[in-house]
């Protein structure tokens, strides 16, 4: 299994979500992407067994969500709405 679920170019180009649909932090992450034109790949991990694998693996063994991966590599797990925007400040 790979360590990361990036493109084969080895360099992510997008937002990567890594959520499930009955999550409200995931419902919140996604709405503030959305409300800003921010594109992102909405991954649910409920159907994707690899990105379950992957976000247990970068969580130490939890699955929490959202997990989402910024093009330069950084991770942020259950952002706030403060901390998403610091992110793009």
């Amino acid at each position: 299994m790979q360590d990361t679920l990036l493109p084969s170019s080895g360099k992510q180009e997008i937002v990567k979500m890594y959520a499930t649909r009955w999550c409200g932090d995931c419902r919140m992450a996604k709405r503030w992407f959305e409300s800003r034109g921010i594109p992102y790949e909405y991954i649910n991990i409920e159907e994707d067994e690899l990105a379950a694998a992957y976000v247990s693996r970068v969580n130490g063994g939890m699955y929490s969500v959202p997990t989402i991966v910024f093009p330069d590599g950084s991770i942020l797990v259950e952002p706030s709405p403060r901390e998403l925007a610091a992110k793009f400040s």
